[in-house]
């Protein structure tokens, strides 16, 4: 099992300078998605007081050309904080800052996705959209071998792994607790975790969380269980098929509601939506990886769990279709859908911007609508 060097380094000795007082003085770690859609970036900054709202925070700025987001002929960009947590790994009063990118023009970069969600939330908000995703990922070693596999074949079929409990069904468990308790401490709304269904596959839930709130903590909660890995020594992949054949891929299924889905008599207005859905599925299929469908792709095969990337369905319990109505939902006629195409790797800001324009705004056809 490939594990990284850093991680071979002593913490007992770590420890020693982490509990020196810091005095008056405050840690905030900016953190941001870099020009792949998918990659995080952090730094550390010295602030003279705990900031108590985003606002007293302070705008920063780094070097875009090392980010693939811009040439080195004209490299800084800049860091606008949009969203503050506690962290974890330095403890109160230090913070993380999830920042939005922007250009030297002021304008946002290419992988800034929250400012047109943020916009198209701020459109719907009288109708109170609820969100929760449930983000699925695998821990590799750092030579990419899923982690606790045999370093020359494989484990044992899919069956026993899910939910699994014991040293021969859970692969890696001292990282989920350690993520969840990290992402609490944080003021991430995560609330729940399970094995999934291939040996080292996880999977955490964060929600419901209202409007733009929802991108924010699955970036932050993406970001804390990178760092936790890198603490252990492994890789976690949210690369939607991360071993070929006969094995699960990683998703992240997106359960909506509105104000009028979780009233009595919603599961019209559930049904609506997904009416709107169906005749938009390529919009949706582009919107729900970084590269346009093409992740999705390898793992969208109808089977394993998955509908067919080509095809629009839904139904009640099925988590063969694109749409799943949990069967609860369809006895007591309220409550919310769960859309199961979005990829383990998709930005949850394009995917529940997508939603909200298809099923609040009325958008029609394969391009969004400029507001």
């Amino acid at each position: 099992m490939a594990t990284s060097a850093s991680a071979t380094l002593s913490k007992a000795v770590k420890q020693q300078y982490m509990e020196l007082s810091q005095g008056d003085k405050v840690q905030a770690m900016y953190i941001w998605i870099d020009g792949t859609g998918e990659g995080l970036r952090c730094k550390t900054r010295t602030l003279d007081f705990e900031p108590k709202s985003i606002e007293d925070l302070p705008e920063w700025n780094f070097d875009g050309s090392s980010t693939y987001q811009c040439e080195g002929s004209n490299s800084d960009m800049y860091l606008i904080p949009a969203a503050m947590f506690r962290d974890p790994f330095r403890k109160d009063p230090n913070k993380l800052v999830l920042c939005e990118v922007l250009k030297y023009n002021r304008k946002p970069a290419e992988t800034n996705l929250r400012l047109t969600c943020s916009k198209v939330m701020t459109m719907v908000e009288d109708q109170h959209p609820w969100f929760g995703m449930e983000q699925e990922y695998t821990i590799l070693g750092t030579d990419g071998h899923p982690f606790g596999w045999p370093s020359n074949g494989f484990p044992g079929p899919q069956g026993p792994y899910y939910c699994g409990v014991g040293a021969d069904k859970a692969y890696g468990r001292d990282i989920v607790e350690a993520h969840y308790r990290a992402c609490l401490y944080a003021g991430v709304d995560i609330c729940g975790t399970n094995a999934e269904v291939m040996p080292a596959q996880w999977e955490f839930q964060v929600g419901p969380c209202e409007g733009i709130n929802m991108g924010d903590h699955l970036w932050v909660a993406r970001f804390i269980l990178h760092r936790v890995c890198e603490d252990f020594g492994v890789v976690a992949s949210f690369d939607p098929k991360p071993i070929t054949g006969n094995w699960n891929g990683a998703g992240c299924h997106t359960n909506f509601s509105t104000k009028e889905m979780r009233e009595e008599g919603g599961l019209k207005a559930i049904e609506d939506s997904i009416e709107k859905l169906g005749k938009r599925h390529s919009y949706h299929i582009r919107s729900y990886d970084p590269k346009g469908g093409l992740d999705n792709a390898r793992r969208l095969t109808g089977h394993h769990e998955t509908s067919n990337i080509n095809e629009f369905s839904a139904g009640v319990a099925n988590r063969g279709a694109s749409i799943r109505i949990p069967r609860n939902v369809g006895q007591e006629k309220k409550g919310y859908f769960e859309d199961r195409r979005p990829s383990a790797n998709c930005d949850p800001y394009s995917v529940t911007e997508a939603l909200i324009r298809t099923c609040l705004l009325n958008e029609e056809g394969d391009e969004p609508t400029d507001y």
